[in-house]
């Protein structure tokens, strides 16, 4: 899989979701290869879109579409220096995500290892789900320089901030805690009301 995270500000949600939206009604079924797209705006104005493809050349292909282009000339007037993250080293933990999540949360991050980044993640997703039923799952894009986009999916935000309160057992809250410590400049969006696009069935 291979992954294009778009972010930037905009002060016109709606306005971005529909231009999302109307992509996903009217040029996604020429869009060879698109998997799905996630994203949002935070309560500050924050965009953030991982849009998911099966290949990179999928990505390009799409991007060299003169319809592409002409949405995108459109689209970009409503978005604040906007910016792109590819990744073609994209892995998942749980249910990986599902459109019916209700809530999303997008961190972004640096890991020096992201290999055993990817274990712990991976490790401690199932030992936690026992105690956190609200966590469909994740999705990581691992990007040049150690650089990561991860989205995590929950049913709901109300269920997400319940479970963020629940005391967990001191040697998996200990296991957390070490994970952590293998990343750094973490930054965290939240999806109250995400976009979770997928190709007509």
């Amino acid at each position: 899989m291979f992954v294009q995270v778009i972010r930037g500000r905009v002060s016109d949600p709606e306005a971005v979701r529909g231009a999302f939206e109307s992509w996903a009604r009217e040029l996604s079924p020429g869009a060879d290869g698109w998997l799905g797209s996630t994203g949002g705006v935070t309560a500050d104005g924050r965009l953030v879109v991982l849009a998911r493809f099966a290949s990179a050349e999928a990505a390009r292909a799409n991007s060299r579409r003169p319809e592409q282009d002409r949405w995108w000339q459109q689209t970009v007037s409503l978005i604040d220096d906007p910016s792109f993250a590819d990744s073609a080293d994209v892995r998942g933990y749980l249910a990986t995500g599902s459109d019916k999540a209700g809530f999303v949360q997008v961190i972004t991050g640096e890991t020096t290892d992201p290999d055993r980044m990817m274990e712990s993640v991976v490790r401690l997703s199932a030992s936690l789900h026992p105690f956190r039923p609200e966590l469909i799952g994740g999705t990581v894009a691992l990007h040049d320089g150690g650089a990561f986009t991860e989205a995590v999916y929950f049913t709901s935000l109300e269920q997400a901030r319940a479970g963020e309160q629940r005391q967990l057992p001191p040697e998996l809250q200990g296991a957390i805690d070490r994970a952590e410590e293998l990343t750094s400049m973490l930054s965290y969006h939240d999806l109250t009301e995400p976009w979770l696009l997928s190709p007509p069935r």
